[in-house]
């Protein structure tokens, strides 16, 4: 008897996981936009009074280092199959051969994608939406395009303290830190007199939202591309592929086309920071690529901060 109730038990289990695993593989197929709207019709009508906010509201435009954008932890405001839409919305947001090292620096910075937090601005299916995840070095963004001529849905932050809050020269196993070393071959390849009018002394202040504001051009400083030969263009060029790298593929597309509809590469400006050199060691930790329309700033000391705004 015992053994047939086992037997019984078994298949049930089996059935329900086949079930569940169909569920999942449907839900690959499908993209992160698609994904936020059944997430959306899964919300009781208590999480959505803690997570739903209207489309306009200006929270949606905050960006941070580490915040929460809700009180609400992933982990434990939502259900198991919510969770799994959530972690697969966010999977979806990145390049399938990169994503790992996202998830890498969630559980290293914030003890994995549970103890982040999101909400969403609007309703999917039925006009403008935007699902906006939060956490320690997070600010990520799920647009649905409804924001024109805009990047990503607004300004994002992504960043990784890999070995400690104070990282070594070099930062080992910093899953963005390479990055830095593909702006640092556009400043080797620059001749005595491009470096001085790219290697600057500071940085940007970081103040939330506002560090991601736009410049007009008389202030944007550092070393014009259009000033650069051919092959030290085309290690620019490089330098933001490297940078778009971590993300899928439609918002990598649009990047480059909102850059290209204001005259390329050429129209950035390129520049390197003396304060924050970790070691001394002329591998600048921190640098930016700038223009009227754009600011993707890397600060990699004492660990790898990186704000990023681009817009029409």
């Amino acid at each position: 008897m015992a053994s047939s109730l086992d037997r019984r038990n078994f298949l049930e289990t089996a059935a329900l996981g086949g079930i569940a695993t169909a569920a999942s593989a449907a839900r690959r197929e499908h993209d992160s936009e698609t994904l936020v709207a059944e997430l959306y019709r899964a919300l009781s009508d208590e999480q959505k009074q803690g997570v739903v906010f209207d489309f306009d509201d200006p929270l949606r435009l905050k960006v941070e280092a580490n915040w929460h954008i809700t009180p609400h932890r992933i982990g434990s405001f939502f259900d198991a199959e919510q969770q799994a839409m959530i972690r697969e919305i966010f999977r979806k947001l990145h390049n399938p051969d990169f994503v790992d090292r996202v998830f890498r620096h969630l559980e290293d910075d914030g003890r994995g994608i549970g103890n982040y937090s999101l909400a969403l601005f609007g309703k999917p299916g039925s006009g403008k939406f935007e699902l906006v995840f939060a956490g320690r070095h997070c600010t990520a963004r799920c647009d649905g395009d409804s924001v024109e001529g805009v990047a990503f849905g607004g300004p994002i932050f992504y960043g990784h303290a890999a070995a400690g809050f104070n990282e070594a020269p070099g930062h080992p196993g910093n899953v963005y830190w390479f990055q830095a070393k593909s702006a640092n071959r556009v400043y080797e390849a620059l001749d005595g007199k491009q470096r001085e009018a790219a290697l600057l002394n500071r940085g940007r202040s970081e103040r939330g939202t506002a560090t991601v504001e736009l410049k007009t051009p008389e202030h944007v400083r550092g070393l014009p591309v259009s000033d650069m030969s051919p092959d030290q263009r085309e290690l620019v060029e490089q330098t933001l592929d490297d940078l778009l790298l971590p993300f899928r593929e439609r918002d990598r597309q649009e990047s480059k086309r909102l850059i290209r509809a204001h005259g390329g590469v050429e129209t950035l400006s390129m520049s390197f920071y003396k304060r924050g050199d970790m070691g001394s060691d002329g591998v600048w930790d921190v640098w930016q690529l700038e223009s009227p329309r754009m600011v993707w700033y890397f600060r990699g000391s004492p660990h790898v901060h990186v704000w990023a705004n681009l817009r029409a």
